[in-house]
């Protein structure tokens, strides 16, 4: 053999196969048609049925009767001299695929002797006749365990168990053709082509399967970190196995991130989204994500929301790297013998938000410089949201706003509603101090995001970032419309909590849906309004039982996990005395809404009832609503239902709104408190 460089194994190793296969095959065929000879009576009789089945009885073909024959036939000297040669070469090969398939899954010699045969009739179909002539059955045109003994001189059969790289690694197959029949043994499509020089990804794992693109870092992610740990875990025990949660909002970069880590490893990195994988096919498919890893030095990046309730083969060797991609509060189920390093990835600074919008969003440069300033501090946005916003080619800020605010309103499912309202700062009548608390409020909501990210800023608050309200006092006074008119202000969503979803019986799961709400709301830029915050923050209770010990945990649970909370959060409660001392201390703002004066509630009668019956009725009427401003205390939802009562009663009576009807829609507003308007007052309002 002229041809024994590295370069040649490589590119034609698969030849060389086929020429070890033919030449086993000729020397195998020259001994049966011997021992067949020798069956017939030297001949003389002419071979049938009847003679066949004596020869199988005879025991004649005994493999070490085999070995001696061929080692003294003249015949089969050349045979046997090509195929030494050819073999020495094989064996000292270190540079083909079939060397690399061998060292990486532990093939033994049986093992590879199998491959060779299922490899070679997948490559010359016209070995399917030998391989039938070998075994004396013409339906028998494949690769049995009993072929390969015979054929490749291991004895009469093999024993291959079920922990063979073979069968754990779907290098070759065992089909049954027939019952009786013995298993046809074949190999692998995609290892045939991967053996051959291809280099696509297996078809089993192309409709979920990306290899992913490495792009830009950004400025604070750990990269160096990851990688370190990395070289760092893997220097100490090359078969060491890591996984990498790497957490964050969606479209946050957490695949980018996880391509860069590998490239710097010299890695790619192939993506699989596990919502695509059905459950039944999850072992399989774990196995061949993992074989085309180690075929083509690429990590695996797994991802989805079913990720956490997928369990990880432990009879899979996995690629010594590997991600899983991932909200704050998701998790993934343990695995003996893999190393694991969570990582969460840091919101994006205010500059390089810019620097992503200048880049990504070019038609923003000609966008209002001050209306670019705000949207940047109050949204929070990803590198994800930021290029979705760019393909859109999204001509202006307002546009920019409701995009960045759709995208996130899917992600707190049935745990919190959102409220969208038209309401505005002239639309909140209350006390001047307490709407100068509110405008306060609203500007360090703004301001907060670049003051946090001052080194001076972060040293002495090494927490508490978040801006936390809680808004008290009777119900209609106003507490939610003013955590609507905030949102509106900052042009952001506002999530009212559902206290039925979130508040449980059993001790722990307020707590966990709590957990689940914050995890998925820090990314989202948005107001959460907590409303009758007392069921959620009451006061610890004295422990008398092991329930009330729980339920304490529960509270102080809950109570670090707001303070922790980076983002907005309004709390509303009609008892301020209900919510626990220590949680008070907490809080940034504490506002507390009284019941409206008379100014106000002429304020709140004039406004309403011209916006719903229009100025000139209003003006009918003003004498009136002064009197009712004067005597009758209620709240400024009470007027707004009171109207609206009185104006359908008016519509009934197809007159236009009076003082007979809005007493009669006062009326039903105060019955639901237990009171009544009082004579007094009917009979100074009549007059």
């Amino acid at each position: 053999m002229e041809q024994e460089t590295g370069e040649v194994i490589s590119a034609d190793f698969h030849e060389l196969v086929l020429k070890r296969v033919r030449l086993l095959s000729r020397q195998r065929i020259a001994w049966l048609r011997k021992i067949w000879s020798e069956v017939a009576d030297g001949g003389t009789e002419p071979f049938n049925a009847h003679v066949e089945v004596d020869g199988y009885l005879s025991e004649r073909d005994i493999p070490s009767l085999e070995k001696e024959w061929m080692a003294g036939s003249q015949l089969l000297k050349e045979i046997s001299n090509q195929l030494n040669e050819i073999e020495e070469i094989i064996s000292r090969d270190e540079a083909s695929r079939l060397s690399m398939l061998i060292k990486t899954f532990g093939l033994n010699q049986v093992e590879v002797d199998i491959l060779h045969a299922s490899l070679s009739v997948s490559i010359d179909p016209n070995l399917a006749r030998v391989y039938a002539y070998l075994q004396d059955n013409s339906a028998r045109g494949y690769v049995t365990e009993s072929l390969v003994a015979k054929l490749f001189s291991h004895g009469n059969f093999l024993l291959l168990d079920a922990n063979s790289p073979l069968k754990i690694w779907g290098i070759t197959k065992e089909i049954v053709p027939s019952p009786g029949e013995p298993a046809r043994i074949e190999c692998d499509p995609f290892m045939r082509s991967w053996l051959l020089g291809g280099n696509g990804i297996d078809e089993a794992l192309n409709s979920f399967t990306n290899v992913q693109p490495v792009k830009k870092q950004l400025q604070d992610w750990p990269v160096k970190k990851v990688v370190s740990f990395i070289q760092r875990i893997i220097s100490d025990e090359e078969q060491n196995s890591i996984r990498i949660f790497v957490s964050g909002p969606e479209g946050s970069g957490r695949k980018t991130f996880a391509a860069i880590v590998c490239q710097q490893l010299g890695l790619s990195l192939m993506s699989l989204n596990v919502d695509r994988i059905p459950e039944s096919n999850w072992p399989q498919i774990y196995m061949r994500a993992h074989r085309q890893a180690f075929l083509s030095n690429a990590a695996i990046a797994w991802y989805g929301s079913a990720i956490h309730d997928k369990y990880w083969p432990q009879y899979i060797q996995p690629f010594n790297i590997q991600f899983v991609i991932g909200e704050a509060d998701s998790f993934i189920q343990p695995a003996d013998g893999i190393i694991d390093l969570r990582i969460e990835l840091p919101v994006i600074s205010v500059d390089e938000r810019l620097t992503l919008w200048q880049q990504f969003v070019p038609s923003s440069a000609g966008w209002p410089k001050s209306g670019m300033e705000e949207m940047i501090l109050r949204h929070q946005a990803t590198i994800g949201q930021i290029v979705s916003i760019g393909q859109k080619r999204i001509p202006n800020i307002a546009e920019a706003y409701e995009a960045l605010r759709s995208d996130a309103k899917h992600r707190l499912g049935n745990l919190a509603q959102p409220m969208n309202s038209d309401f505005t700062w002239d639309d909140l009548v209350v006390a001047e101090y307490l709407k100068k608390a509110l405008e306060d409020f609203t500007f360090e909501a703004t301001e907060r995001i670049h003051f946090w990210e001052q080194p001076t800023a972060k040293r002495l608050f090494p927490q508490g970032k978040g801006l936390i309200a809680l808004f008290t006092g009777s119900p209609g006074t106003g507490k939610t419309m003013a955590a609507q008119v905030i949102a509106a202000s900052l042009r952001l969503d506002l999530f009212r909590i559902d206290l039925s979803s979130v508040v449980s019986k059993y001790i722990g799961e307020s707590s966990k849906n709590i957990e689940r709400i914050l995890s998925r709301a820090k990314s989202m830029n948005v107001v959460l309004l907590f409303d009758e915050a007392d069921s959620l923050f009451g006061k610890r209770t004295e422990i008398k039982d092991a329930h009330d010990r729980y339920a304490n945990t529960d509270t102080n649970y809950l109570l670090q996990a707001i303070e922790e909370y980076p983002g907005i959060i309004i709390l509303a409660s009609n008892k301020k005395s209900n919510i626990d001392t220590g949680f008070m201390r907490r809080l940034r703002y504490l506002v507390d809404f009284s019941k409206p004066d008379s100014r106000q509630r002429l304020q709140l009668w004039r406004r309403i009832l011209s916006e719903l019956a229009g100025d000139k009725i209003a003006a009918e009427v003003d004498k009136d609503l002064l009197r009712l401003a004067d005597l009758v205390e209620i709240t400024g939802a009470q007027v707004k239902l009171t109207v609206l009562s009185a104006l359908f009663i008016a519509r009934r009576e197809k007159v236009n709104i009076g003082l007979p009807h809005l007493l009669r829609g006062l009326e039903r507003e105060l019955i639901k408190e237990g009171r009544g308007l009082g004579r007094q007052v009917q009979q100074s309002l009549n007059n």
